[in-house]
């Protein structure tokens, strides 16, 4: 083994899907792109960083609803685009051509263009490092969608495509509820 640069080492544990988040305020959508997400546990609860210096984050501390959509790799060179822009100067569904749908349960829109959504709404801000902690209360899958390949930021302006997923489920020691 030989050292690694230690601001590097967060680039091993870069969690995934890179995930296209939505947010409405006063009747304006927006969407910004994260792969700062965490599965908390299987009621379903979420989390993700992000802070003010991002337009979305006003519009999530107002109405504490968001909807994570999880693009495909066919999405991914626009879900990078729509991440190096601002709400502020550009509307995003607009000029990404994406489509918004009514959710359900909150007021931020479904994206039609990705393989799933799940509707959010946040329990739980830590602003000292700019976590909010979601608690799911919808979920959508487009089941005609032909792609289902996620993608996972490595950190560095690299990303890794999903391939083949191995069911070991017969061999582990704790049960997983059913329908995960």
């Amino acid at each position: 083994m030989k050292t690694f640069p230690l601001n590097k080492a967060f680039t091993f544990l870069e969690p995934g899907p890179v995930v296209l988040v939505s947010t409405a305020d006063q009747g304006r959508q927006n969407i910004m792109t994260l792969s700062w997400t965490m599965v908390l546990d299987f009621t379903p609860r979420f989390a993700f960083m992000t802070g003010p210096w991002n337009y979305s984050c006003k519009a999530l501390v107002k109405t504490g609803e968001c909807v994570i959509a999880i693009p495909t790799i066919e999405l991914a060179k626009k879900t990078v685009q729509i991440g190096s822009c601002s709400g502020t100067e550009v509307n995003k569904f607009e000029k990404f051509k994406l489509t918004p749908l009514e959710a359900k349960c909150v007021g931020a829109p479904l994206i039609k263009e990705c393989y799933a959504n799940i509707e959010c709404r946040v329990i739980d801000h830590i602003t000292k490092h700019g976590i909010f902690v979601l608690d799911a209360v919808g979920a959508w899958i487009d089941e005609k969608h032909k792609e289902k390949h996620f993608f996972h930021a490595v950190g560095d302006g690299r990303f890794i495509a999903d391939g083949e997923k191995i069911n070991l489920r017969k061999i582990m020691i704790a049960k997983i509820p059913e329908g995960v």
